[in-house]
């Protein structure tokens, strides 16, 4: 059997081992409150930025307080509160758009037929979850009503019922799967973006919103899943660049590509939200909550230094690009 080399350390412990590594600590009590509700591991991750550069014992930059690692963490709390916001009315959207359109052209059970999805798409996959979920989950007291009211329809789940019983990510493989352009064309007149564009999309709002639901961390995070651009920009796009540097204190600086950071995953539900609920204060939300913490670096998550002058984020309209 393996047997890990690291010890687990009490409370008590840990604040010795971090007072070690010259983190300051004011109130011990005040700390071990913290860390009875937050795990050593947790907070680690928010403990980075504050190391040395190029310390291999790891030990803090002179200066730096515990306190200000739990305003980075609670920073990214807040952060993620607010992302979490708009993405359940892009996802309630989507749903509503998938249910309608499919309705619309192939009828309530139009969606069993395999040939409205591309080939590749694992649909057997689709009726087992949509089966399985039907009789699972507190929904289903509204499919009893609907079979209860209606009698004689069959006993499938209906379109509209369906996407409600299927995760966002499940919803959106399924958007991502639709092969006729009948149903496709009206999402992209819905949400005001070409299809391959929204796909894209889709995935990466429903990765960042799994993210912020299971509680991880957004800030100084780089993503897997990135998000595609638009192949021209349109009018009021903000601008991108190709990497940011990032000051150390040793002589090289950090590189950071921004198209993997959270900045332009924000962009993305900015231009999604903004089709979806044109009178919204999302925006002004977020410059809001970054001006009350300007300590936390914006650089690490990809934010350009101009990004809240641009008109993207404060003129009310965005054209969309279709």
């Amino acid at each position: 059997m393996y047997t890990f080399k690291k010890t687990a350390l009490d409370q008590v412990e840990y604040l010795k081992h971090l007072r070690r590594k010259n983190l300051e600590i004011n109130n011990d009590i005040e700390v071990i409150n913290h860390l009875n509700s937050i795990s050593h591991f947790r907070l680690s991750a928010y403990m980075h930025t504050f190391y040395q550069p190029n310390d291999p014992e790891k030990k803090f930059i002179a200066g730096t307080n515990f306190n200000d690692v739990i305003k980075l963490y609670l920073f990214d709390k807040n952060l993620r509160l607010l992302i979490l916001n708009p993405i359940e009315s892009i996802e309630i959207a989507l749903r509503t758009q998938v249910a309608s359109a499919l309705a619309k052209n192939h009828g309530p059970l139009g969606y069993l037929n395999p040939k409205i999805f591309d080939s590749r798409y694992n649909h057997q996959k689709l009726i087992e979850l949509v089966t399985r979920q039907s009789y699972l989950q507190n929904l289903d007291i509204f499919k009893k009503n609907y079979t209860t009211k209606n009698p004689k329809d069959p006993s499938q789940t209906p379109i509209w019922m369906a996407v409600e019983f299927l995760t966002l990510k499940e919803v959106s493989t399924l958007f991502s799967n639709l092969k006729l352009s009948s149903d496709t064309q009206i999402m992209e007149a819905h949400f005001g973006w070409k299809f391959p564009l929204l796909k894209s999309w889709f995935r990466s709002v429903s990765d960042l919103r799994n993210l912020c639901a299971h509680h991880s961390r957004v800030w100084n995070r780089e993503f897997g899943s990135i998000p595609e651009t638009p192949r021209k920009n349109p009018y009021n796009w903000p601008s991108i660049p190709n990497f940011i540097s990032i000051p150390t204190k040793t002589s090289k600086s950090q590189f950071l590509n921004p198209q993997r950071r959270l900045y332009f995953q924000l962009i993305v539900i900015q231009a999604l939200i903004k089709k979806i609920l044109p009178i919204n204060n999302w925006a002004n939300n977020l410059i809001h909550l970054l001006e009350r913490n300007h300590h936390v670096s914006k650089l690490h998550m990809g934010f350009p230094n101009d990004w809240e002058s641009q008109k993207f984020w404060v003129s009310p309209n965005v054209y969309q690009s279709l």
